[in-house]
């Protein structure tokens, strides 16, 4: 970890397992614009543009950093907003938005959506999950299948086949600071629903924390998730 992410990871305010008052600052994602406080006033305005097939408007680092909370950047086709950090549980994350949308991430991965148009509701994982060993860990594709929930229309157990295939050096920018990643890209394949789509991630080659990546969460469904200002798991 460098200096400034030490400061970021140190001066961020505390999370424990549960959630937090504060976790009603965070703007609505997809839903309407009513409640917003001035943390995300960028993510209200890039929203109102998306309706207007204009470019969206991207947080600053002064706007992040005038808050002391973890803030996660969710953008989907019909906008973008900042979600607060309120609730660790071993290594699932809650991320909160208004109106009662949360998204849930375990090791850069989402794994539950609560509030949007379409949810996640749940993923079953294999016991050699390439996630838990690493994406910065990988050499050459890697092959698995999870089971994935959506509704509506009680799609549960839905058989879904992955090939992870590591697929080089790259630099991201995020709030005007550049960061070396290996992008790893995951294909995603459901037979069933003749559904095939890819997504990709971001990964610090440290030690596998996701910074940027670009997710389908259900079909039809994306979004790209940004670390603004990250909470980062101890190392060992």
């Amino acid at each position: 970890m460098t200096n400034s992410e030490r400061t970021t990871a140190s001066t961020a305010r505390p999370v424990v397992a549960r959630t937090l008052p504060w976790l009603l600052l965070a703007c609505p994602l997809l839903l309407g614009l009513h409640g917003c406080s001035e943390l995300s006033q960028s993510s209200i305005k890039a929203m109102r543009l998306a309706a207007k097939g204009r470019p969206q408007v991207q947080p600053t680092a002064a706007e992040v950093a005038a808050k002391p909370y973890f803030q996660l950047q969710a953008t989907s086709p019909e906008g973008s907003a900042v979600l607060i950090l309120g609730n660790v549980d071993g290594g699932r994350q809650a991320w909160y938005g208004n109106h009662g949308v949360v998204v849930f991430i375990e090791r850069g991965r989402v794994v539950q959506t609560t509030g949007l148009g379409q949810d996640l509701d749940g993923v079953q994982l294999p016991a050699d999950d390439p996630f838990a060993r690493g994406l910065q860990t990988l050499t050459a594709p890697v092959s698995y299948r999870m089971g994935k929930d959506w509704s509506p229309g009680y799609r549960y157990g839905v058989p879904v086949d992955a090939t992870l295939t590591p697929a080089g050096r790259e630099q991201i920018s995020i709030l005007d600071q550049t960061h070396d990643v290996l992008r790893v890209d995951e294909q995603l394949d459901v037979p069933s629903l003749h559904y095939r789509v890819t997504n990709h991630y971001w990964v610090d080659p440290r030690d596998g924390f996701i910074w940027k990546s670009d997710q389908q969460v259900a079909p039809g469904l994306s979004l790209q998730l940004v670390q603004l200002r990250p909470y980062r798991e101890p190392q060992p």
